[in-house]
């Protein structure tokens, strides 16, 4: 699949919407590998395995993430939603990490 991909206002067809939505979705899962890597950094970095999971840090990531969701008028509390499963996520694999790292 080419990676040319028009932007939203300038597609005319379904075939120019699929596209553009494997492309970006190519793009978030890239941003994604880099976000685990900084867990990975952060499992690294922490020298107790007690401070991975961080409530007040969690809660800031997930009002960051639904505050610039509605300036951008997209859904922001379902946003925040996927945000909740993406930091808990991130905390899973960051304890993994940490005891991978350690052991």
């Amino acid at each position: 699949m080419s990676d040319e991909f028009k932007l939203p206002e300038n597609c005319t067809d379904m075939r120019d919407v699929r596209t553009g939505v494997d492309a970006t979705d190519r793009e978030l899962v890239a941003l994604l590998d880099r976000r685990f890597g900084y867990m990975r950094a952060a499992a690294r970095i922490k020298t107790d395995r007690n401070v991975v999971r961080d409530e007040a840090r969690k809660a800031e990531v997930i009002a960051n993430a639904r505050d610039d969701a509605a300036k951008r008028s997209l859904p922001a509390e379902k946003i925040a939603e996927i945000w909740e499963l993406l930091v808990e996520t991130s905390i899973d694999y960051e304890l993994e990490e940490w005891d991978r790292v350690t052991s």
